[in-house]
């Protein structure tokens, strides 16, 4: 049998870290993932799609995501069941992610939890002796290239 499940999609929210009572982490958040095809209005319409993430990667996850982050899921559809305060039994169908892949660069949208981090100071390189310039400008033929 064959259990997998691959999303890619923007956090509606920011996730939520927790520990059970082994103190292991786990994350949960919601993935909104757009439909491939549009609606009668012209428009895609919208999944929202409950994720969950263990240990590790649960950490990564609270740290460094965030409203609005676009992230690729990979894992497997979980479903289960309990019963509410009121004694009524409510199922949920997740994802338990197996990976979770940051897929914008690391500061384009600054977090909301993090200071703004400095760029460094840039220093000059040292300037380089006739050996090592002779180095940089070496010409070859295409025909002696192996590729």
């Amino acid at each position: 049998m064959i259990n997998r499940a691959v999303l890619v999609g923007r956090l509606t929210k920011d996730p939520e870290l927790r520990r059970t009572s082994n103190d292991i982490p786990v994350t949960s958040f919601t993935l909104a993932v757009n439909r491939p095809f549009k609606n009668q209005q012209g428009e895609n319409d919208v999944d929202f799609i409950q994720c969950v993430v263990w240990r590790r990667q649960a950490e990564n996850v609270a740290q460094y995501v965030f409203k609005g982050s676009l992230v690729g899921v990979d894992g497997r559809i979980q479903s289960r069941s309990y019963d509410d305060q009121e004694g009524n039994r409510r199922f949920i169908t997740e994802i338990v992610a197996d990976s979770v892949q940051f897929l914008e660069p690391k500061g384009s949208n600054p977090s909301p939890r993090q200071e703004p981090r400095q760029e460094p100071q840039k220093q000059e390189a040292p300037s380089k002796g006739k050996e090592e310039e002779d180095l940089d400008s070496i010409d070859i033929a295409e025909d002696d290239l192996p590729f």
